[in-house]
């Protein structure tokens, strides 16, 4: 007698159901990659000066901000079943326009945050559109995305990066500096039991993940996007409409990407060309990543946050152990892979 025979049996003569035991193979499933990272928090503890002090965790929530910001974007595409390679071009676009509207064009930072979002929101659309209406697979969209972008951001300036003073191609000087309420973004911190410890751009991060968590998980919106990934045709057949949940959630990948740029030319105080550079993969691992967490194995707001923390956990401990800098993404590489195994193979065997 197999256990939905068991239950059915249990419910028609009133006896209690059996209590399922977690076997070692689903303890490792739902538990291992949080294991996995209490154990890298204790080794560099243990290993190095300094990691446990509360200095050191507000350091890694910053590095790990920006990035936990773009991979909260690419959860919402996985969510529907697509992908999105253009949100480190998306970024640093929206970096380069912040910059070049304050410091090129004498603008205030309102007009410069809207006109990212409006390039984030713009994006967001093509990229739907080339998906959903004109069957372009949404890597091969995404990735010429990326390479429009990657272009264009340079051609104002002829490749050069943005800041106060500079000289333009046609020789005049760019004046306009960025507005102190602009900078304040990514420079200011809060007070939190020490003084000037929480960076804003950590309180943007926190704010976003739990926005992301409860509109996947407790709307009718969020959870027919999850339908939409699960199974697009029978989505359809139930009369969802497929086409605007699909580009949706590109316009929401877009939009993350834009303010994680704002955020990053708010750091900056510059537009710099190169800054943008290792956005995309760290994004891109955290979001995977986060499939591992308490078993999801499916893209999820919470999985990604914590997925995130784990990469600048990561990079910061070895860092402090001054590890070779070339030798960060091959451990990443790594830990991915861990964390796929646990979420595929392991699952797969369950079932």
């Amino acid at each position: 007698m197999n256990l939905e025979q068991t239950k059915t049996l249990n419910a028609a003569t009133g006896a209690p159901h059996p209590v399922h035991k977690l076997t070692i193979r689903e303890l490792a499933i739902k538990y291992g990659f949080l294991v996995l990272l209490l154990g890298l928090i204790l080794f560099f503890c243990a290993f190095t000066n300094g990691f446990a002090s509360p200095q050191s965790a507000v350091f890694i929530l910053q590095s790990v901000a920006i990035t936990g910001i773009l991979a909260l974007g690419v959860t919402a595409t996985l969510v529907v079943g697509g992908f999105d390679l253009s949100i480190g071009s998306v970024a640093t676009t929206a970096m380069m326009a912040s910059s070049y509207v304050m410091v090129v064009m004498g603008g205030d930072a309102f007009t410069a945050m809207l006109v990212c979002i409006l390039i984030g929101v713009v994006v967001g659309l093509i990229n739907g559109f080339l998906i959903v209406y004109m069957r372009v697979p949404d890597l091969l969209a995404t990735l010429g995305m990326m390479f429009l972008l990657v272009g264009l951001q340079r051609i104002p300036t002829e490749g050069r990066s943005i800041a106060t003073g500079m000289t333009m191609p046609d020789g005049s000087v760019a004046s306009g500096t960025f507005s102190p309420a602009f900078l304040a973004l990514g420079r200011h911190r809060f007070d939190f039991v020490l003084p000037n410890l929480v960076p804003v751009s950590v309180v943007v991060l926190i704010l976003l993940a739990i926005v992301i968590w409860f509109f996947l998980e407790y709307t009718r919106f969020g959870r027919m996007m999850y339908a939409v990934g699960s199974n697009e045709r029978a989505a359809q057949l139930a009369g969802a409409p497929v086409n605007a949940y699909k580009i949706s959630a590109y316009v929401i990948s877009g939009v993350f990407a834009s303010i994680g740029g704002i955020l990053l030319a708010a750091r900056l105080g510059r537009g710099d060309i190169a800054s943008g550079n290792n956005l995309l993969l760290d994004s891109v691992a955290a979001a995977l990543i986060g499939f591992a967490v308490l078993g999801a194995a499916k893209p999820n707001a919470f999985g990604t946050a914590i997925g995130a923390l784990f990469v600048g956990v990561l990079l910061q401990g070895l860092t402090m152990m001054n590890a070779p800098y070339y030798t960060q993404d091959f451990v990443k590489g790594g830990v991915l892979v861990i964390a796929l195994v646990f979420t595929f193979a392991l699952s797969q065997r369950r079932r």
